[in-house]
């Protein structure tokens, strides 16, 4: 049996330079973190008792005979690339889905990781990035970026660069003091709408950026530098950080007709005159959780504001997607039937 534990993680400047049609030309960046919240994976060979042979839970329960009728295009296309057959998979996890934190990619991580596991392989974070990639992006064809597969496999706080030979990771270099007044001055909230990314992504989506969302994507692209220089520098004042944020959400929400709604907007303009500095809707738009910076004399103003509102306390974390139970089984393959 395996386990593992991967994290969700929140991006605050860059969202939609990490789309391949973007930066393969253009160059992109992103400064994200994640964050004590996890998805669970377990996974392990399902005994040759039942009339079955694969059994996948999650929202909906799955018993199959064949991996092809798995409904699941995840868990369905990840058994067929890496060979896997007979498998009983459980998931769960800390924060409902399709909610802007990167959820599906940090499930397929977690369950490559736990498959490369069973097999009793070592897969690197690179390789697990890339290979979750290109598990959602082509064999599931579902419009994205690259950056919450990144974000997944390494974790911990960084710039992610993206250009058209690939990404590489880079750790924002931040006190630790100032790094937690940063997470003390960031309040979470789930405003209750869900939504599928993908699905944003396509409504979103063009072939290639051009004219204003062209010229959005790059002021965007320019204030990762912005935002990391804020982090890194002592000298500049934390709260810059609240205000570019509100910069970049006002920006990003020029990009797409699906990026916010008219309720969001107005629980967004709530928890700015209760005296937040800056936030954003997390993810790709149409739902999912507010992000604000407050300073702690208004954040009960703020709460206030939100009673409406679940508010979701967290911490950044470093850890990334790792085992944390290993029972290694033996297995000898049988032919499954035919689809």
């Amino acid at each position: 049996m395996i386990i593992t534990k991967t994290p969700f993680r929140m991006s605050f400047f860059g969202g939609g330079t990490d789309m391949e049609e973007y930066f393969k030309e253009y160059g992109g960046a992103v400064l994200s973190t994640t964050f004590d919240k996890y998805c669970y994976v377990t996974v392990r060979h399902l005994p040759r008792f039942f009339d079955y042979s694969t059994e996948i839970s999650y929202s909906k329960l799955e018993r199959v005979t064949c991996v092809e009728n798995i409904e699941h295009p995840a868990v369905r296309n990840a058994m067929k690339m890496l060979d896997m057959h007979e498998l009983r998979l459980t998931y769960e996890a800390d924060l409902p889905a399709r909610s802007g934190l990167g959820t599906s990619s940090s499930f397929a991580v977690g369950m490559l990781n736990a498959f490369y596991a069973l097999k009793g392989k070592y897969v690197d974070k690179c390789r697990l990035a890339k290979e979750a990639i290109y598990l959602e992006r082509v064999l599931c064809n579902e419009a994205g970026g690259w950056q919450d597969q990144i974000a997944a496999a390494y974790g911990g706080f960084n710039r992610i660069n993206f250009d058209a030979d690939g990404f590489d990771v880079q750790p924002v270099i931040i006190s630790p003091d100032r790094k937690q007044r940063l997470n003390d001055n960031l309040m979470m909230f789930f405003t209750g709408f869900t939504r599928f990314s993908a699905d944003v992504q396509s409504a979103n989506h063009a072939a290639k950026p051009q004219g204003d969302k062209l010229k959005r994507l790059q002021e965007m692209y320019r204030l990762v530098d912005v935002a990391e220089q804020v982090l890194v520098d002592q000298s500049v004042d934390l709260d810059e950080f609240g205000r570019l944020l509100d910069y970049t959400w006002k920006l990003k929400r020029g990009t797409g007709a699906k990026v916010s709604t008219d309720s969001i907007d107005v629980l967004y303009e709530k928890g700015m005159r209760a005296g937040a500095l800056g936030g954003k809707l997390l993810g790709a738009g149409g739902g999912g959780f507010l992000l604000f910076y407050v300073r702690p004399e208004h954040q009960a103003a703020v709460k206030e504001a939100m009673c409406d509102l679940l508010y979701v306390p967290f911490a950044f974390e470093n850890g990334g997607t790792r085992i944390i139970h290993y029972t290694p089984e033996s297995y000898t393959p049988t032919r499954e039937p035919n689809a």
